[in-house]
């Protein structure tokens, strides 16, 4: 029971549920969205689904989450490649993950963020202890939202910079997406 969020949700970062009243949480969901250090402002709207397994196996942890700026740390260790070094794929995954859901913030109830294009440069490797995401609003429109990623090390070495483009849709009639 960890909840690594900073810094107290705005009233803005809030999203009304999307499940009815009196429908309880699953006790493992509610758990994985603390881990996760999801905003419980956050949590109702993500306990249908949670974080995702991906999330989950790559030990990734927010630290912040809005639509203008979203953290999270992931560890290197059991993120590798062969060589020992933090796999570009893991932080593709992290960039993604931030970007995703900063974009899914933005889109708002009703809305849903779909990713378009990711692009990483891996800039140096990182071997040990964490990383940590750092992801900024380039644009956030009614349809598309980008954001910038900069991963970096815990000395602040820039390890990754990513960008990732998402196409924001209404949810379809019906759907408890988003």
């Amino acid at each position: 029971m960890h909840d690594n969020f900073i810094r107290p949700a705005a009233a803005s970062d809030a999203r009304p549920s999307a499940d009815p009243p009196g429908n309880p949480v699953d006790p493992a969901v509610a758990a994985e969205l603390e881990a996760a250090g999801i905003p419980v402002g956050l949590r109702p709207l993500l306990a249908a689904h949670g974080v995702g397994a991906l999330v989950v196996k790559l030990g990734i942890v927010f630290e912040e989450l809005s639509a203008a700026r979203a953290v999270a740390t992931m560890p290197v260790a059991g993120n590798t490649q062969v060589a020992g070094i933090l796999h570009g794929g893991a932080s593709a995954v992290l960039a993604e993950t931030l970007g995703s859901f900063a974009a899914w913030v933005h889109a708002g109830p009703g809305r849903h963020a779909v990713g378009v294009d990711l692009n990483a440069t891996h800039h140096r490797p990182a071997a040990l202890g964490r990383v940590r995401g750092t992801c900024t609003a380039l644009h956030l429109g009614r349809t598309i939202a980008t954001h910038e990623i900069v991963i970096t090390d815990e000395e602040g070495h820039r390890v990754c910079t990513a960008r990732i483009t998402n196409l924001v849709r209404d949810n379809p009639a019906g759907s408890r997406a988003g």
